[in-house]
């Protein structure tokens, strides 16, 4: 590993040990550190283990859809839950956000060219109930707000409802700022423009010739 990769790992390890509740570099600043590394890891192993099964063979997409998946769902609770609840967390992330990912979205044939509904929003979605099942007494901020596993309901009955008002007061907002849009320009561009790229036909110009095949 050179210099310059060891540097940025060093500074992306030292701004995860700071962004805790108290904004410094303390015990709960390293477990974080570590129960992110390990849902990561895990939500990974995860999904190369799906995609090998479902499709054959592994794929470097795959995997880092899966490293990003496990980010996303130990998120919530990085600073709350234990480390073998962290590898619980990362190792079921990944199924859902695949199932989210190759099913979901092709039955109700919603737009997402990235995945960020089926990475992102299902994954949050997934790592708030996580957190609200496995948070344990000693790392709860509030002793009275523990995980599902550990006896007490109200947090987990919280997280639905915060959830739920969370997508709703999305749902309206987007719509309200689509609508608005849509008022002053069209939403989509045409078929043709989508196909041949909007990269060309928007701005003139193309980031990957050679890959997309549009140097000849």
């Amino acid at each position: 590993m050179d210099t310059g990769s060891s540097a940025f790992i060093l500074i992306c390890s030292a701004m995860v040990c700071l962004m805790t509740p108290a904004l410094a570099a303390n015990g709960l600043a390293v477990h974080a550190l570590i129960t992110t590394h390990v849902s990561a890891a895990a939500a990974m192993f995860s999904w190369l283990a799906i995609e090998k099964h479902v499709t054959g063979h592994p794929s470097l997409v795959g995997g880092s859809t899966g490293l990003v998946a496990g980010l996303v769902a130990i998120t919530p609770g990085a600073g709350f839950v234990s480390i073998w609840s962290a590898i619980l967390i990362g190792l079921m992330v990944s199924p859902i956000c695949f199932y989210a990912i190759s099913v979901l979205k092709k039955r109700f044939a919603y737009d997402d060219a990235l995945d960020a509904f089926g990475c992102h929003g299902v994954g949050g979605i997934f790592g708030g109930f996580a957190t609200a099942i496995f948070t344990t007494p000693d790392l709860a901020l509030d002793k009275a707000d523990i995980g599902l596993i550990y006896g007490k309901a109200h947090l987990f009955i919280v997280t639905i409802l915060a959830i739920i008002f969370t997508a709703i007061w999305s749902a309206l907002v987007t719509y309200g700022i689509i609508k608005v849009i849509a008022h002053y320009m069209p939403l989509r561009v045409s078929d043709r423009d989508e196909a041949i790229g909007l990269d060309d036909c928007k701005h003139k110009e193309t980031a990957y010739p050679t890959f997309m095949g549009l140097d000849s």
